[in-house]
């Protein structure tokens, strides 16, 4: 599959290098889509024009050549998240992609990687946020 690292945070909406439990790690991003209207330039945030910031909690993309604008959410349904990780069941290094939505698991929201070798599932979760055990 050989995925291709992305050379600076200015070409990705999402990046994170997490480790997970005491021997595996992942490094996941998404790439910022092309404009669907003028495919010149890359769809981004809005930008404030006084500070020259994206606005963070913006509901919309838009595209900085043409002004063509998205909806949040139908924006995000159609990337997906890219990962390299090492397994931390079977400890082996592999390369996965995934809807870049979160899902349920085991109480908490993540982007979920499915191991190519032992078919593990690898939760990529928020920063802070951990999985929460089962009580006995």
């Amino acid at each position: 599959m050989a995925l291709k690292t992305p050379e600076s945070m200015e070409e990705c909406l999402y990046f994170t290098n997490r480790s997970i439990g005491e021997n595996g790690n992942v490094l996941a991003w998404v790439y910022r889509k092309e404009c669907p209207k003028c495919k010149k330039a890359k769809m981004g945030k809005p930008v404030n024009p006084k500070t020259g910031r994206a606005k963070p909690r913006s509901l919309e993309y838009v595209c900085p050549g043409c002004g063509h604008t998205e909806p949040k959410a139908e924006h995000e349904a159609s990337l997906t998240l890219e990962a390299q990780y090492t397994c931390p069941e079977c400890g082996k290094d592999g390369e996965g992609t995934c809807v870049y939505k979160r899902k349920k698991f085991k109480g908490v929201d993540a982007y979920v990687i499915e191991c190519e070798h032992c078919g593990a599932k690898i939760p990529v979760t928020k920063k802070l946020k951990a999985i929460k055990k089962k009580k006995k």
